[in-house]
């Protein structure tokens, strides 16, 4: 019993942490203040193209807890940047509605529940 195939399959810290400041830069450089003049669909497309070379990497293995932190970080990036891009004309309640399941099905790519594991040899 236990042994090697019993281990889940952890990414080394290092690389977690290396591509996690990566990826929040990148998500960083994608949601910025600058593209407050870009349609949402059209932010969101960029994001879909970064966020399957990133999951792809790191859904092999046990990397659930940093998926649910980076869906996380990127509704709140998309929420201050529509709440920049709506300025004054903003009304109560709005932003509260910008959740992030309402950027999901807006067809935003959830990182969460894409993880695969490894077959057992």
């Amino acid at each position: 019993m236990g042994g090697e195939a019993d281990r889940p399959l952890l990414p080394a810290p290092v690389a977690v942490a290396a591509v996690d400041e990566a990826g929040r830069e990148r998500i960083r450089a994608l949601t910025g203040r600058s593209r407050a003049g870009a349609k949402l669909p059209e932010t969101i497309a960029s994001l879909n193209l970064f966020l399957r070379g990133w999951g792809g990497y790191f859904r092999t293995g046990n990397a659930g807890d940093k998926f649910v932190e980076m869906d996380r970080y990127m509704a709140w990036r998309l929420k201050r940047l529509l709440i920049k891009k709506r300025g004054r004309n903003l009304h109560a309640g709005q932003a509260g509605r910008w959740t992030r399941a309402w950027f999901h099905d807006q067809g935003l790519q959830q990182l969460m529940g894409t993880i695969r594991y490894p077959k057992a040899a």
